[in-house]
């Protein structure tokens, strides 16, 4: 399970898309934190360049443009590994993306990938700009929904390891007075 909040994206995904081709199962949280190199308006404007495009005959074929920053990082998982043959379908079939952190994963330590970090890959000064952002700005809707309930998952986190703390204290002084 990779956090993806301060990770490029496109980094990160070749990262995920061999772990997928291996066989191993991926979950991405908080695909709303992940960076793409350069500023918001040149990504906007990618993205409308992209958004132009459609099946010449039927619309609805394709291509799809997803608005959402979890459909945006599984789209560019997916132009990373042949997903048209079956080993790709598979290896697709093994990753899941999510806005912040849903309720089974909430309990689960998240990993990060140091080959994919912002600090370490992109250099001090340049313009960056977050999936979240590029996604509000064309058409996403659901950024405040996402906040609110991170806050929320933020503060029964905190409120857990606070009363986890107080036990280990309790416990850490039990021990001594024994040992003692």
């Amino acid at each position: 399970m990779i956090d993806c909040k301060n990770h490029m994206v496109g980094r990160l995904a070749s990262v995920v898309a061999k772990k997928m081709l291996l066989g191993q199962k991926v979950v991405l949280v908080r695909t709303e934190g992940a960076c793409l190199s350069g500023g918001l308006v040149r990504q906007r404007m990618k993205y409308m360049r992209f958004k132009t495009l459609r099946h010449l005959t039927q619309p609805a074929k394709g291509p799809f443009h997803f608005r959402s920053p979890s459909k945006m990082m599984w789209r560019t998982i997916r132009g990373m590994i042949p997903h048209k043959t079956k080993k790709g379908m598979l290896a697709l079939g093994r990753v899941k993306c999510y806005e912040g952190i849903p309720p089974p994963y909430d309990k689960v330590k998240r990993l990060v990938c140091p080959d994919a970090l912002r600090v370490l890959r992109l250099q001090k000064g340049r313009r960056f700009c977050t999936l979240g952002e590029l996604g509000t700005s064309v058409g996403w809707k659901y950024a405040g929904v996402v906040d609110k309930l991170e806050e929320e998952r933020s503060a029964a986190a905190a409120e857990y390891f606070a009363g986890k703390k107080k036990t280990m204290q309790k416990l850490a002084k039990a021990k001594a007075s024994v040992g003692a």
